[in-house]
């Protein structure tokens, strides 16, 4: 089986304006395919933006549109005929291979060619929904303690630059638990503004109360965020059956995806594989961020799940690739983002002794990490690297002055900061 897509040309008089419509198969053969394909939706993101793609157990696909219902896209509908030449702009159909369509649709120069050799992917990933490298961006502050807005447009800018595929906005990094609610819907506002499409902007909304999640979730979906991050329920710590509860409820305000958040090193709880295939179940539950370095459980959420598998400690993207993970919602992006791209690039291109090289030239930046809780150390880099990120809200205090030198040594060793004149 293989990975096809195929674009459709109507006739005028027909009421239904042409549109695009993709085709997902298995993409454990035809890799090639399958890697243009997945270039050609990353890089026509803001066409797709509003777009939801979805995929069920028996591998159809869903494409909905802002102002039309999902086009069911089903195994007996006619694909892809690779002896049927490729016509642009005429109004009839055409067809051919991923990998042709990729390189002669019109507008679509930023499409790479297929150059992924074959290996074992799992049989329904579509990571190109939200992005592989996604930074968890932190929330600047000025003296006085309110949000510094400008502040935050101008780093979500310089993190997409950088190569942050997008940013997740108000989550633990962003010191989501020291915000207000109006302050967490303006940051997602601001953000859907910033970048216009040009990257994905997923919004924090988890909490321990479901009403509050839910009330959240539907604000910001009015808002235009592109998904959500939920994390597990805390301190309440409720039963398997409560949380899968807690997810569907949040999932019926939006249409948008949810990236389930499992971090048992701060939530106590952790959302055993069992229980991750019951969320699964759930049609906007698409990804899981996984805090969490058994490997055993990473690879039983590949194997027995279509979810994406995000690394939540940035030290996990590299053996989470291996396992079939997509990338990584990071924290280290903000001083390394143009390295940790190259890294996922690389793997996904078949070089992953060049991935792996570079995975080990970050250990710095994963000892920087280290040097006190998130985000009193990241906001002490930025604050070194010329981003005037301000201070943390109580309970969270500035870093010490030697937890200051201890992150300072790992910027120079990881070329990002020059050493200091002796």
């Amino acid at each position: 089986m293989r990975i096809v897509a195929s674009l459709r040309g109507r006739d005028e008089e027909d009421a239904r304006a042409t549109r695009t419509r993709l085709r997902f198969h298995r993409l454990d053969e035809h890799t090639s395919d399958a890697a243009a394909a997945v270039l050609l939706v990353h890089d026509e993101r803001p066409e797709l933006r509003r777009r939801m793609l979805m995929l069920d157990r028996r591998r159809h696909v869903q494409v909905s549109k802002a102002d039309d219902p999902f086009a069911d896209l089903r195994d007996e509908d006619t694909v892809a005929d690779d002896h049927e030449p490729l016509q642009a702009r005429q109004g009839r159909a055409r067809l051919g291979r991923i990998a042709q369509l990729a390189q002669e649709l019109p507008n679509c120069r930023r499409v790479g060619g297929p150059r992924i050799p074959d290996r074992q992917i799992h049989p329904s990933r579509i990571w190109a929904v939200l992005g592989e490298v996604l930074t968890a961006i932190v929330t600047p502050f000025r003296r006085d303690g309110t949000i510094d807005f400008e502040c935050f447009r101008e780093l979500a800018q310089h993190l997409v630059e950088s190569g942050s595929d997008g940013i997740v906005v108000a989550g633990t990094t962003g010191e989501s638990p020291t915000l207000s609610d109006d302050e967490r819907l303006e940051l997602f506002r601001v953000a859907v503004d910033t970048l216009k499409g040009r990257a994905t902007v997923i919004a924090g909304t988890g909490t321990y109360s479901t009403a509050h999640s839910v009330h959240l979730t539907r604000e910001a979906h009015e808002l235009g965020v592109d998904g959500f991050l939920v994390v597990t329920p805390y301190y309440n710590k409720p039963p398997a059956r409560g949380i899968v509860e807690h997810f569907r409820t949040i999932a019926a305000v939006s249409d948008r995806p949810i990236i389930v958040y499992n971090i048992p090193g701060r939530v106590v709880i952790n959302i055993e594989p069992e229980t991750i295939v019951e969320l699964a179940e759930i049609p906007t539950v698409r990804a899981v961020k996984q805090t969490n370095d058994d490997l055993v459980q990473a690879r039983r959420i590949v194997g027995e799940t279509h979810l994406d598998l995000y690394a939540g400690d940035d030290n996990l993207i590299f053996p989470f690739l291996e396992l079939g993970g997509v990338g990584g919602v990071c924290v280290h992006t903000h001083v390394a983002g143009p390295q940790v791209k190259a890294m996922v690039r690389a793997f996904r291109e078949g070089d992953v002794e060049t991935a792996r090289r570079i995975d080990q030239e970050l250990e710095p930046a994963y000892e920087l990490l280290k040097v006190q809780t998130n985000p009193i150390a990241i906001k002490a880099a930025l604050t070194l690297l010329g981003h005037d990120v301000g201070g943390l809200r109580l309970p969270l205090v500035q870093a010490s002055e030697s937890e200051l030198a201890r992150v300072r040594d790992c910027l120079e060793r990881l070329g990002a900061l020059s050493p200091a004149a002796v």
